[in-house]
């Protein structure tokens, strides 16, 4: 490996430092419905993601907050020595994927069967600190 592509890797890893990935798979709830909580709270601070996400009455905002408090775990776990509240963290990134679907037949009149589509999605959320330069 050359020293250029050592100094490439150095400066990924220190910039992926101050990133925290989490990701929740194969929820059972429809794409659309998630990405309605998603849109809501898609580039806020954390304090006030988790705030909106905490009153809301949806049921995808439970399972989004969970993430979003494992997302902080993951970057806690990252930067050890660094502080919460200093590093300004906010919601860099959040993709709602669709996953599997669960094909379901509903018996409907004069013997037919109408298809019932239980569908479910993936969750990708990404934390970016805002203060790159201190820690």
């Amino acid at each position: 490996m050359g020293v250029r592509k050592k100094e490439m890797a150095a400066q990924l890893k220190e910039v992926r430092k101050h990133l925290a990935i989490a990701k929740l798979n194969d929820c059972p709830t429809s794409p659309r419905k998630m990405r309605l909580m998603a849109d809501l709270i898609r580039g806020n601070e954390v304090e006030k993601a988790l705030s909106v996400l905490r009153f809301s009455a949806k049921e995808s905002s439970k399972r989004l907050e969970k993430l979003l408090l494992s997302a902080i775990a993951n970057w806690q776990a990252k930067n050890e020595d660094a502080d919460i509240e200093k590093a300004g963290l906010y919601i860099k990134e959040i993709r709602v994927d669709s996953g599997a679907m669960l094909k379901r037949l509903r018996p409907a009149p004069q013997g037919r069967g109408h298809r019932i589509r239980k569908r479910s999605n993936h969750v990708t959320m990404v934390l970016g600190a805002q203060d790159n330069a201190q820690s």
